[in-house]
């Protein structure tokens, strides 16, 4: 194996921690892996890696090559990009991760332009609910909405979601519109329940210049995004989401918006993907390709 292609292979061993995950997210096999680590320990005479049967992590030496193989890559990464590529020559995997809200027509029929741009790139599309693990399960970047809690990841902000409460014309005849946001007390909710904890996302409003949570105490509790948005169009209550996700609820009346004197301090949208300094450039052009597509695609839902 060339010393580069070594190189790459021990960044990727080092940042997932796991022959298994490496080999699977290089598209090569584990003993090849395995047979590159060695070679290189063997080159270098010294341990890279201290090996247990449920992890892999670096020796104090190996910390610090990583460092120097980090900056070698990425200016090997720079030095071949400098003369700019064409769809037609870059090519990879890529792994995109997206909540199951944003799987909608629009998107994905977007994400076909990309395929067609870049056709030599290798797409693969998660969509989930849960928080991704990117290094450890081997993602490239994810779409994800809220605010972001502090990690080693980069954040791409692509806009900022509006947010909207609302509730089907039939709950709305039969439970009368709330006016103030003390009138929520006698309405019920849509909840919805985020991660492996199940928390309850409060809702979101602005009283003038003050932030208000709320969390309704009745009504039914959903963990899944497209569910949510039913169960608010089945007549369950009251619910709050991005208007990118119900846009098309709102457009045929079957929900509608109440109080939008109260609607919320708009959500970020951001585009995350690992600090590494040698970023794939299928994973940057496809950073940079969503910063302009999606204000295209919901414009009408997203602030810049």
């Amino acid at each position: 194996m060339e010393l580069l292609q070594t190189m790459q292979v021990f960044a990727r061993l080092a940042e997932l921690g796991s022959f298994t995950k490496t080999a699977d997210a290089m598209q090569i096999g584990r003993p090849q892996v395995t047979r590159a680590i060695q070679e290189l320990e063997t080159s270098l005479d010294v341990r890279l890696f201290q090996r247990t049967t449920r992890k892999v992590r670096l020796t104090a030496e190996g910390e610090r090559f990583y460092e120097r193989v980090k900056e070698i890559l990425g200016n090997v990464a720079e030095a071949t990009s400098m003369f700019g590529q064409s769809g037609s020559t870059l090519r990879g995997r890529l792994r995109v991760d997206i909540p199951t809200a944003f799987a909608q027509p629009g998107l994905i029929a977007s994400l076909r332009d990309f395929t067609v741009l870049y056709p030599e790139i290798d797409l693969s599309l998660g969509v989930t609910d849960r928080t991704v693990d990117l290094v450890a399960e081997g993602v490239d970047c994810v779409l994800r909405i809220g605010e972001l809690p502090s990690s080693s990841l980069v954040a791409r902000r692509i806009g900022q979601a509006t947010m909207v409460t609302c509730a089907s014309p039939r709950y709305l005849q039969e439970q009368g519109e709330p006016q103030t946001l003390s009138d929520l007390s006698a309405h019920r909710g849509v909840t919805f329940l985020s991660g492996q904890n199940n928390r309850s996302l409060p809702w979101q409003f602005l009283d003038g210049a003050s932030d208000q949570t709320y969390i309704s105490r009745h009504g039914i509790t959903v963990n899944e995004s497209n569910a949510y948005v039913e169960c608010g169009v089945a007549g369950f209550g009251i619910l709050q989401a991005p208007g990118i996700t119900l846009d098309r609820y709102l457009a045929d009346g079957s929900l509608v918006e109440v109080l939008r004197a109260y609607r919320p301090r708009p959500r970020p949208v951001s585009v995350l993907y690992p600090s590494r300094s040698h970023l794939a450039p299928q994973v940057d052009v496809f950073v940079e390709w969503m910063r302009e597509r999606f204000p295209i695609l919901y414009g009408r839902w997203l602030e810049q």
